[in-house]
């Protein structure tokens, strides 16, 4: 469906100043408006990704050039990098301030689950420094907030509109339990494989819809999921391969993470998207055009 409408947001005026270049240059061809979206896609993926990329890109980059006599620990380095990309991000009102109160319960939800998961054993910071919370360091809950800051803004900056979306109250029960195994199954059973069959009663027929530049498109809502979960195992191998944190058979040497890893970070992508619907609401998809978020920081 086409959805051209006039730019409002900051993502969308920028869109239609380039993207018309590339019209006018292949002219009324499907390649032409396929290359578009194409590109227009990756924008917009690229702007939603502005927390999570500076983070990554950091903890790669002090993997290999931060000083061994520096004053401050690599570890607190990220921490105060973080911090000050976060003030930035409201600063330059690439965030709004509700946004950042469920990123904020992003960093606790993360930073409980890390405190948790090291004691147990699953994985260790092998760095030290003055910023930690029971042996876990404070950059580490960034890591879960970049995660809610993508979430948060992908949902505004393409317009998400839903077709057969579960009850809110099912979504925060669902979303519940998933975060209670994460440390129950260490104690008693693992019911994950239960969470998944649970994971397709409640979103199995689910459809997202989202605008990219000219048209709308939609998928469903579980692929979305499992494609998210898929770059942030990629994440997660960059992380590791940086030696921010280890997990145990890569106490020898960096090796590929798991691909088990990857039901680990669905079931997180639940908890997370679930938390955005604080501030998102779920709106059913119509045959008009969604309005522009009432938001002054897209």
């Amino acid at each position: 469906m086409d959805t051209t409408v006039t730019p409002g947001s900051r993502t969308e005026r920028l869109l239609h100043q380039f993207l018309p270049y590339v019209d006018r240059y292949f002219g009324p061809s499907q390649f032409g408006a396929a290359l578009t979206e194409f590109l227009a896609f990756g924008f917009k993926q690229a702007y939603a990704c502005v927390f999570g990329g500076l983070l990554l890109a950091l903890i790669l980059l002090t993997r290999f050039v931060y000083p061994e006599e520096a004053w401050v620990t690599r570890y607190d380095f990220l921490f105060l990098c973080a911090v000050v990309i976060q003030i930035s991000m409201l600063a330059f009102k690439l965030e709004s301030w509700d946004e950042a109160k469920v990123i904020l319960i992003f960093h606790v939800v993360g930073t409980a689950m890390e405190v948790f998961k090291t004691h147990a054993g699953s994985w260790v910071y092998p760095e030290n420094g003055f910023f930690r919370l029971g042996g876990v360091p404070l950059f580490s809950g960034f890591m879960y907030a970049a995660v809610g800051s993508y979430l948060a803004r992908i949902s505004r900056i393409f317009q998400f509109r839903y077709m057969h979306y579960p009850p809110l109250w099912t979504t925060w029960i669902f979303a519940l339990a998933i975060y209670v195994n994460f440390f129950a199954h260490h104690f008693t059973v693992d019911i994950r494989l239960g969470l998944f069959g649970m994971l397709f009663v409640l979103f199995g027929r689910t459809w997202v819809h989202y605008s990219v530049y000219r048209y709308r498109h939609k998928m469903p809502l579980i692929l979305g999921f499992f494609l998210v979960a898929v770059f942030i195992w990629i994440a997660e191998n960059i992380g590791t391969f940086a030696n921010a944190w280890q997990y145990p058979d890569q106490l020898d040497g960096w090796s590929l993470v798991s691909l088990h890893k990857l039901n680990a970070w669905v079931l997180l992508m639940i908890i997370s998207f679930v938390l955005v619907t604080i501030i998102n609401k779920p709106l059913p998809e119509t045959d008009e055009i969604p309005a522009e978020p009432g938001t002054p920081v897209t």
